[in-house]
């Protein structure tokens, strides 16, 4: 039923990467930028870390890639910490160009952001600055920069708050990345940008039925998904062909943290033979449901609990809309590895979309009628490329204006045949129309309006976007301020 889109086939027209003369593009700033609130005071931080930021080689299971990445490894390092902990992360710039971090999810003040251009100067090669923020609520978050398309490269790492009252009840805990990968074996990242730029698209409002021109991929029930069709997809920094194998004992009950930290693609994800009860999204716990397989789109976290089986088994993240595939082994016996090619029959059965979970009535938002309630428009087409938010493109848009206390309702109505992750950065939405469900990243499909309310209880200048950083880099970003 949905039309179809152009679409870029890294590593093929436009040769290798070019990593130390690839440019990072900053954000313009907003218009008439509001005074940024004093950055509190947090006292004694419990955790502390150095984050390096620089160019490395990275082994992806045979296949060798000149990158970004942190600490030198994929995907960087976890952070960890618990719920209420004040974190200080030192970050020190060794590339050749500017960089920034930006700690998705986590509700902390607004200087700590990471967002060049509405929170901070960028952080210059030989640099370094000092994030420290407080980090409220538990749950499955990532970081990853908020410069150019570099999370289009090696630099994310997973972020985990843990909660003191935390129950338990499974015997061990795993994290899981998923991502596409052509930097250094494809087309870079800052190549792709460029030739997308290159089309000097304008914004078509209305739905734009120019979106032809699959060149192989697949098709998806959500309509378009992506744009781009990647040379790997990886779980954990590694290929198919040389998965990453995780143990456990037959029996076992794990909680796994599958955190989609992806630049353009969509992931269909199941575990092989198992059901999987979902427990949180986004952080927040939802009412426990049963499915044998999910939807994760850019940016979204989800927690499962699994119950093991005996023997060997495929966790597959299929790239939805396209060709190809995360994997990681699941051992809990004797048996064989499955090929890198392994589909599970659970990734045929209707996977669950986040956005459908019920909250728990512990993470609801107070309910209350909007003191101010935003249209928001989802514009663009991918020929001539071109994606903005209310008609125009961030540098010559209006930001949402409000006041701290209010209630907030967007209403985000997508008008394009393109399947968008809409982000907003310091504040966890509350979605009305799923009983109050708490989300800061959600899939808005074609022809779709979601409504979206927000408490402005953190004031400041922050970043809304779209999670697809091509789409977000394009234009399709705006700014809440207050």
């Amino acid at each position: 039923m949905f039309s179809r889109r152009q679409v870029l086939s890294t590593g093929l027209g436009l040769g290798g990467a070019t990593l130390l003369s690839a440019c990072t593009t900053t954000r313009p700033r907003a218009t008439t930028p509001i005074t940024a609130p004093p950055t509190p005071s947090l006292g004694t931080p419990a955790v502390q870390a150095t984050l390096r930021v620089g160019v490395d080689r990275v082994d992806l299971g045979g296949v060798t890639a000149t990158t970004w990445l942190y600490g030198g490894v994929l995907p960087g390092k976890e952070i960890r910490a618990k719920a209420g902990d004040v974190l200080a992360v030192r970050v020190e710039n060794t590339l050749p160009v500017e960089t920034s971090v930006h700690w998705h999810g986590i509700r902390l003040h607004n200087a700590a952001d990471g967002v060049p251009g509405l929170t901070q100067d960028p952080i210059g090669p030989g640099g370094s600055f000092t994030y420290t923020f407080r980090a409220p609520d538990p749950g499955s978050y990532f970081f990853h920069p908020h410069s150019g398309v570099q999370i289009d490269r090696g630099l994310y790492a997973p972020l985990i708050i843990d909660d003191p009252a935390e129950p338990g009840g499974y015997d061990a805990e795993w994290v899981l990345l998923l991502d596409d990968w052509t930097d250094g074996v494809g087309t870079s990242p800052d190549d792709i940008l460029a030739e997308f730029k290159a089309q000097n698209g304008t914004i078509s409002k209305g739905m734009s039925h120019d979106m032809s021109g699959m060149r192989g991929m697949g098709s998806s029930p959500l309509g378009d998904v992506g744009d781009i069709r990647y040379p790997h997809y990886l779980i954990n920094g590694r290929i198919p062909t040389a998965p990453r194998t995780l143990t456990a004992k037959p029996g076992h009950t794990v909680r796994v943290r599958i955190i989609n930290a992806a630049a353009d693609t969509l992931f269909r994800v199941a575990l092989g033979g198992h059901v999987m009860t979902v427990t949180h999204t986004d952080g927040y716990p939802v009412q426990p449901v049963e499915t044998r397989a999910l939807y994760v789109a850019q940016g979204e976290r989800v927690d499962v609990l699994v119950s093991l089986a005996d023997g060997v088994f495929p966790l597959v993240a299929a790239a939805e809309g396209k060709t190809g595939q995360g994997l990681i082994l699941v051992r809990t016996g004797s048996g064989g590895a499955p090929a890198a090619t392994v589909r599970p029959a659970e990734l045929d059965t209707d996977p669950l979309l986040l956005a459908a979970l019920t909250p728990s009535e512990t993470a609801r938002l107070q309910e209350q009628q909007p003191d101010q309630v935003e249209q928001v428009t989802l514009n663009g087409q991918m020929q001539p490329y071109a994606w903005g938010m209310n008609g125009t493109v961030f540098g010559s848009d209006t930001p949402i204006r409000t006041t701290n206390g209010s209630r907030v309702r967007l209403q985000m109505a997508n008008e394009t045949m393109m399947a968008h992750p809409m982000h907003i950065h310091g504040h966890t939405w509350s979605l009305p129309g799923n009983g109050g469900l708490r989300k800061d990243t959600v899939l808005v499909l074609p022809m779709q309006t979601v409504t979206a309310d927000l408490q402005a209880d953190n004031p400041g200048t922050w970043a809304y976007h779209c999670h697809n950083i091509y789409h977000a880099e394009i234009g399709m970003m705006t700014s809440l301020q207050y």
